[in-house]
């Protein structure tokens, strides 16, 4: 009986690992290594980091060879992201002394801070005539007006398939990508959002158009349905083969995120959630944040903590809510395995700045909320608490203040509680939320350098947990 719950451990050790994945034979093709290496050159750059999704690790080595070879420059691969793949990872190129970067894979094309990128998506395999037949399908009307958005590893498949739809259907208007900020200003009709740019010409504008999706079900797709809620969606998934109308419930979506922001109006304690550290504007709007949550009267703190998982936000349980600060592919964090909700910038502006009212389109990109961008709604004035009009929670059925107080006019922190920090007598100021995380009973692996008595080495236990080789001995 004993048998069938536990084992010697026999099993495990002499399993046999199966074989990683077989690098590609068309690198030249997939990875356009001509392209890369006349990026390398010609910029004159001697350090370069390879930026790699798990998936394409497997072809890391040989094309970091391939390259090296091909501009004398030295390569270093960067195989894992601080924060989502999606994204440029400067912080890890600026660890190794890397004057550019080349991304390769799925990316949110969010522009960056600091170095050269060259985007380097791979081009995925498409079946553009089964594409075409999909959408002939979806759309029998030729006269339909639909916008052709694409999965960036597929894009190189868009002209072909450009051809083949454009003589057949006149008001068909295909996407164009965008890698940084896009030069000149916007024309009336034109959309620049996910790093892709488009003329809609219509005297409607895009709510008569439909959203044409060439890609796999993901968080492009959902951030694509999101903003452009008003669209009708389909998309055609070049892994099956197959088109469908998207049959996701925006409206229920949307529900669900506007519940978050009402968890947000209530939240008096909000940790801002640092999700990116390499896309433009990011300290601006982490400052924009803070300074919100102090006109609405709530504490903030700021946490880095990588990528986010519900193990690591339940340390902080004094947090009543989080919002993600991260590119637009990465803001809508599905939290409802988390201990407390994660909202959007977006959502925590919807929530906290009376001005700002809902009108049915959605943000992802936290750019957009920042001064001089195009959804950038001010702060109004303070109201004395005494002529605020109260409101009622949805939440807790309790009565809140929804006016905004005026900011801090002293430029000294919050707390001027002073310390002495060493035997120099240099002062230090004691931060409440220090405090705080100090008194917990919990507080991770400590040193305790010069504490420990210095012992000898010895050997330790062989085998595995399950059954060491000398527990027969210990316990007959």
């Amino acid at each position: 009986m004993a048998a069938a719950f536990s084992s010697d451990g026999e099993a495990a050790l002499r399993r046999e690992l199966g074989a990683a994945a077989a690098p590609r034979s068309d690198l030249d093709g997939f990875y356009e290594m001509g392209r890369a290496a006349a990026f390398v050159r010609d910029g004159g750059f001697r350090r370069v980091a390879l930026q790699f999704p798990d998936e394409l690790l497997a072809d890391a080595v040989q094309v970091a060879g391939r390259l090296e070879a091909a501009t004398g420059a030295e390569m270093f691969v960067l195989g894992d992201t601080t924060y989502g793949s999606c994204c440029v990872d400067e912080v890890a190129a600026e660890h190794v002394g890397a004057e550019a970067v080349l991304h390769y894979g799925p990316a949110c094309l969010s522009p960056c801070r600091k170095l050269p990128v060259l985007h380097i998506f791979g081009k995925q395999p498409l079946d553009v005539g089964r594409c075409a037949e999909a959408f002939r399908e979806l759309y029998p009307e030729q006269q339909s007006c639909v916008v052709v958005l694409s999965d960036v590893v597929y894009a190189h498949a868009m002209g072909e398939l450009e051809q083949q739809l454009c003589p057949e259907y006149p008001n068909i208007i295909f996407s164009k990508l965008v890698c940084g900020d896009p030069s000149g200003p916007a024309v009336p009709g034109e959309e620049r959002k996910f790093g892709r740019q488009f003329l809609v010409e219509a005297a409607g504008g895009l709510q008569d158009y439909a959203m044409f999706y060439v890609g796999a079900e993901g968080l492009a797709l959902t951030s694509f349905m999101l903003t452009w809620n008003r669209c009708p969606f389909s998309s055609f998934n070049p892994s099956t083969g197959r088109g469908r109308r998207e049959t996701l419930n925006v409206s229920r979506a949307l529900l669900r995120r506007l519940y978050l922001v009402e968890r947000a109006r209530d939240a008096r304690v909000v940790g801002i959630l640092v999700g990116t550290l390499g896309v433009a504007g990011y300290l601006s709007v982490l400052q924009h944040l803070r300074q919100l949550l102090c006109r609405a009267g709530k504490r903030s703190y700021t946490l880095a903590v990588g990528k986010p998982n519900p193990a690591k936000l339940a340390n902080f349980l004094e947090v009543d809510i989080f919002v993600l600060v991260a590119c637009a592919q990465n803001s809508l964090l599905d939290s409802s395995d988390f201990y407390r909700p994660v909202v959007t910038p977006y959502e925590l502006e919807l929530a906290c700045n009376p001005a700002r009212e809902w009108t049915g389109n959605y943000l992802t990109d936290f750019r957009d909320l920042l001064p001089g961008a195009c959804a950038h709604v001010e702060l109004p004035a303070a109201v004395p608490a005494e002529e605020a009009v109260p409101d009622v929670s949805l939440i807790s059925g309790k009565m809140c203040a929804t006016h905004l107080c005026d900011p801090p006019t002293s430029q000294l922190p919050p707390s001027t509680a002073l310390a002495c920090r060493d035997q120099s007598r240099a002062l230090a100021e004691i931060s409440p939320a220090a405090s705080f995380l100090e008194s917990r009973s919990w507080r991770g692996l400590e040193q305790q350098l010069g504490q420990t008595p210095v012992s000898k080495a010895v050997q330790g236990r062989r085998g595995i947990a399950i059954a060491y080789e000398d527990e027969g001995c210990e316990h007959p």
